[in-house]
């Protein structure tokens, strides 16, 4: 399996990926972190993680 692009660590369930980059990115996607407290973004590969405290109160 192939290591994300890019780990960042959110406190929110829901969150937007645009690629980053302004006009060298893609399309904004909002993405759902569910039960496994990750997500990744089908374009570029970045992968959100909730952080410790925020999958706490989950």
């Amino acid at each position: 399996m192939a290591q994300p692009f890019e780990t960042i660590e959110v406190t929110s369930h829901t969150v937007a990926c645009d690629g980053g980059g302004g006009a060298l990115g893609h399309p904004r996607v909002w993405l759902e972190i569910g039960g496994k407290h990750a997500v990744d973004c089908p374009y570029c590969g970045r992968r959100f993680v909730l952080k410790a405290e925020a999958a706490a109160d989950h």
